[in-house]
């Protein structure tokens, strides 16, 4: 569900950066009071078992779409709503500006679109309440179920608000969410399962997962980072290779109204245009791939000669694909393991020297 620049006016994508932005800075202010530093390591490794996750798109059976998992629910409920959030934060930033995938303008939507309904709203309201206070399998898959599916819907359907706020394509509203909202609770069925799944997995390895002192149970907390952490490299490494090509839910949507995954942009401003130019420098495996540059290809070419192309191509973007998953995931871990270590350093800081910010 990555917008993309086209879809928006920097009116609405600029004021969509101050929505985010409010809850980011939210997020961080509740961190720093109460995120405990031994989950530092898990929060890195989430981080990156997510982003391969986001790699892999699952084929939406008799639709000719396909989805892939937002990941703010499952976040939500193993580091809380706040962490979280920083977390998805920091996975969109990356996959934007290091492999061009949703446009720098856009970022703020593809945050409050992905991140804001799974950890703020969905985990809270529905996942938690609905879970209840004791430990159920059924219950706690059912519950993931429906707050990823809530938390997908409100989502998609923001999105469809922010493309009509922005009047800069001819993709009419009605017809639009129409198409967004059915296929998008396909998606969030599945994402909602496998949600449940793990967290099945989780709390009968390590018991009370949420509730459990940290000080008495820190090997298991280690051992579930680092199986998080070799989760990611394997899917991100490997299981992408597999991932179902068909377009995503939105893409599928716009080519449903359009008969193209790609929308014009009926208003390209230079702030579009600067956004572009940001991501192509940036962007040092575009679409999950190496970049290449085109070369000329003569107008006929022998048969043998196509089938080897094509064969060097396909080659190239398997490697890709795995240089991309494998530097993604590394990266995502390093990144929010250095932003968690600074925001509780500042919380010790603070905690040591209460006076320091009052007379700041």
């Amino acid at each position: 569900m990555h917008m993309a620049d086209a879809l928006l006016s920097p009116a609405v994508g600029g004021a969509m950066y101050v929505v985010s932005g409010v809850a980011l800075g939210y997020s961080v202010k509740q961190m720093r009071n109460n995120f405990d530093e031994k989950r530092i390591p898990l929060m890195g490794m989430m981080g990156a078992a997510v982003f391969a996750a986001q790699m892999i798109n699952f084929s939406i059976p008799g639709t000719g779409s396909s989805g892939h998992v937002a990941g703010a629910l499952i976040l939500a409920c193993m580091l809380g709503a706040a962490p979280a959030f920083i977390v998805m934060a920091s996975i969109l930033l990356i996959q934007c500006l290091l492999f061009a995938d949703g446009g720098l303008l856009a970022f703020g939507c593809n945050l409050f679109n992905m991140g804001f309904f799974g950890c703020f709203l969905g985990y809270q309201y529905i996942f938690k309440p609905l879970a209840g206070k004791e430990f159920n399998p059924g219950r706690t898959i059912a519950a993931a179920a429906v707050a990823s599916v809530a938390s997908l819907e409100l989502g998609a359907f923001c999105v469809t608000l922010q493309t009509l706020a922005s009047g800069v394509t001819s993709l009419p509203f009605g017809t639009f969410a129409a198409a967004m909202l059915p296929i998008h609770i396909a998606i969030g069925l599945v994402e909602g399962i496998a949600t449940g799944i793990v967290l099945v997995f989780v709390h009968k390895n390590v018991p009370h997962f949420m509730e459990t002192k940290l000080e008495e149970n820190r090997l298991s907390l280690k051992n579930l980072a680092l199986v998080f952490g070799l989760a990611a490299l394997v899917i991100g490494g490997g299981l992408s290779l597999i991932a179902c090509g068909d377009p995503d839910g939105l893409e599928w949507s716009i080519e449903r109204l359009t008969g193209s995954t790609e929308v014009e942009n009926a208003s390209t401003t230079k702030i579009h245009e600067l956004s572009e130019k940001i991501t192509e420098h940036t962007a040092i495996l575009p679409d999950y791939d190496f970049k290449g540059e085109e070369e000329e290809q003569p107008a006929e070419q022998p048969a043998e000669s196509a089938a080897a192309q094509a064969a060097e191509e396909e080659e190239g973007g398997f490697l890709g694909t795995t240089v991309s998953g494998l530097v993604g995931c590394i990266i995502c871990a390093l990144v929010l393991v250095g932003i968690a270590w600074i925001i509780t350093k500042h919380a010790n800081k603070q905690q040591q020297n209460p006076d320091l910010e009052q007379s700041a």
